[in-house]
């Protein structure tokens, strides 16, 4: 295995911790949250979202492969066209609620750092 494939599929009686890691996995690569992110909006054609995640012909199959495997993704055949969809729209409703943690994270983050760069009332600025 290597960091481009998430591990083998889930073992069927594995502790759910274990289950929702391999999830994880599958989801841990920047070309396969694009995808899901194109795919949240509406159904799309390979051809179609090749300029809207920026890698070659080769690199987007493998990934879509990966989120077929992980039942993520579907598709269809029109002619020579090929079409992807997600499997549920929970998928688009995790990507929504992982935007609104990052988020908050990286709310608190400023936060942080403006704290760090405010001098408090009293205080010698140490930033000269």
């Amino acid at each position: 295995m290597n960091a481009e494939t998430p591990a083998t599929p889930p073992v069927v009686g594995a502790p759910l911790y274990q289950l929702k890691a391999e999830f994880f996995k599958t989801l841990g690569h920047p070309v396969r949250i694009r995808v899901l992110e194109l795919l949240s909006e509406r159904e799309r054609a390979v051809a179609e979202m090749l300029p809207e995640v920026g890698v070659e012909a080769s690199h987007l199959s493998q990934q879509l492969a990966v989120l077929r495997r992980a039942k993520l993704v579907t598709s269809r055949r029109e002619g020579s066209t090929v079409y992807y969809s997600l499997t549920s729209p929970q998928v688009a409703e995790l990507l929504r609620v992982a935007r609104a943690i990052l988020g908050g994270v990286i709310t608190g983050q400023a936060e942080l750092l403006d704290g760090l760069l405010t001098p408090a009332a009293g205080s010698p600025d140490v930033r000269a």
